[in-house]
């Protein structure tokens, strides 16, 4: 519970007290047995009949594999889903100037919270929390119009609702970190007659079935599971890093190592399942910040153990890890974000697919019209709904819902996030009139390497290039930021005619 529980610290526990014990040989990866012939006999009065032996191989969780797990009881009803948005969202300012970090728009025509909900939904959990407490009116207005017809009925109890921190005569303070937003409603998440809480972040772009996930944290009789990443040394130190045993115990945990302490981390990752050129490539496991909690433990964890905020380590649990080898981006930055956007335009297959008819993602239905595109130039891009695209050029990039593109235009690798709404001509009319500029990129504008916040006004023959290779800025009075080199130009801002960035 590392990553996304605040400064928690998983430590070694013995495990001699466990109610069950895996083979040696059992695949903590999709809680399969690992090259095992599996023999089935059925009993007829004293004789046996044997049918043909059955070979199961360790899989990880992939895009598009069904599950064909058997639940007693079933997630709908045992499982809780907790999504944290987490903090102010700094590191993904300006995007985060208006609205809480799971609202940020993605790839088009979503949002960042419609990720962890729909693998929820796809994964038969329909008992869905958000936790957040900065700029949440837009992702309570996203979720009420995106869920909450869908998931009433008659005996059926499924939600998605959002606790926004509150104050109260006993605790009078705001969340203290993403453990303490879980520990001031625990009263609330303790009154569900669940099995498991699923905790979540709110800011991974993933595609995960979670009852694998769940399955194999029941049969490892854990309370903590943590799914885990096989990870390459480049990018290891920006993790919490674990060391496992051959059954997926956890034995050693490290918030983000430097030096001869990431070193000390590096195992033997066909452990999990790899290949022996993947695990020299990928000698480490990183933390997802994803986990399954047991009831019993959380509530003793948060209530008994540490009833108020602090930095501490988990002792006398028994923790287990689950290898996820699928694609995995936290897109909490803004070149994480830029770069897992326009992943998904790669061909020919993109870094994540929206286009998995069996795991799909779901999303706020707004009943727009297709897209128009009039003898325009569009190369390797996706175009969200009820965009207007008039004789311009488009490429590697993603245009997202109500976009207006005007005539000469030239857009390259940029996220465009679109409107919120489309103007009128008597709108247009008024804002020409007072020399202002419509929602829209304008005629001969050249925009690359850029995020186009929603709302934006971009004149006529406006250039945002970063020719100078500007790697970050603040300019906020004038519309925009540069991070990582990439210019973000803020929500609802106006970029004059003729302007230079």
């Amino acid at each position: 519970m590392a990553a996304a529980m605040g400064a928690l610290r998983l430590s070694s526990v013995p495990w001699s007290h466990r109610t069950s014990t895996a083979p040696p040989n059992l695949s903590f990866s999709a809680s399969a047995l690992s090259g095992d012939k599996v023999v089935f006999r059925t009993v007829t009065g004293f004789s046996q009949k044997e049918r043909s032996p059955v070979t199961i191989s360790p899989k990880a969780v992939s895009d598009s594999r069904n599950s064909q797990t058997c639940f007693e009881p079933n997630t709908s009803q045992s499982v809780l889903g907790i999504i944290l948005g987490g903090g102010a969202g700094t590191r993904l300012y300006p995007l985060t100037k208006k609205r809480a970090k799971p609202a940020v728009p993605l790839g088009g025509n979503y949002r960042l919270i419609d990720i962890p909900v729909s693998n929820c939904l796809n994964s038969n959990i329909s008992k869905i929390y958000v936790l957040t407490q900065f700029n949440s009116a837009s992702l309570n207005r996203h979720l009420s119009r995106a869920y909450a017809s869908n998931m009433g009925g008659y005996k059926n109890e499924g939600f998605v609702e959002v606790l926004a921190a509150q104050q109260s005569p006993e605790n009078p303070n705001w969340f203290q970190g993403t453990a303490d937003a879980v520990r001031q409603y625990l009263w609330l998440f303790e009154e569900h007659n669940i099995l498991e809480f699923l905790v979540l972040a709110g800011d991974h772009l993933y595609r995960m079935d979670y009852e694998r996930f769940i399955l194999a944290h029941r049969e490892a009789s854990a309370d903590i599971t943590v799914a885990a990443l096989p990870m390459d040394e480049k990018r290891a130190s920006a993790f919490g890093l674990m060391k496992i045993d051959e059954e997926g115990r956890i034995l050693e945990f490290a918030e983000k190592p430097k030096g001869d302490q990431l070193k000390a981390m590096q195992v033997d990752t066909t452990i999990l399942g790899l290949n022996d050129r993947r695990a020299k490539e990928k000698p480490f496991i990183a933390s997802m910040g994803i986990y399954v909690v047991s009831k019993n433990a959380m509530l003793d964890l948060l209530s008994n153990k540490f009833p108020v905020p602090m930095s501490f380590e988990v002792k006398s649990f028994q923790e287990q890890a689950y290898l996820y080898d699928g694609y995995w981006e936290d897109i909490g930055k803004i070149e994480a974000f830029y770069n897992a956007n326009l992943g998904i335009t790669k061909k020919p297959v993109p870094d994540f697919s929206f286009y998995d008819r069996s795991s799909p993602i779901y999303t706020q239905p707004r009943y727009l019209p297709p897209s128009k595109m009039l003898d325009a130039d569009v190369t390797d891009s996706v175009i969200g709904e009820g965009c207007v695209i008039k004789n311009c050029r488009i490429h590697h990039s993603v245009v997202g819902l109500r976009s207006c593109i005007s005539e000469g235009a030239i857009i390259e690798d940029t996220l465009l996030m679109g409107a919120d709404y489309y103007e009128t001509q008597a709108d247009r009319t008024s804002l020409a009139a007072k020399g202002s500029v419509p929602i829209r990129i304008g005629k001969n504008s050249h925009v690359k390497t850029a995020i186009i916040d929603k709302n934006a006004r971009i004149g006529d023959d406006v250039k945002i290039i970063n020719s100078d290779n500007v790697q970050e800025a603040a300019r906020e009075t004038e519309g925009y930021f540069i991070k990582s080199g990439i210019v973000t130009i803020v929500k609802d801002a106006l970029i004059p005619a003729g302007t230079l960035i």
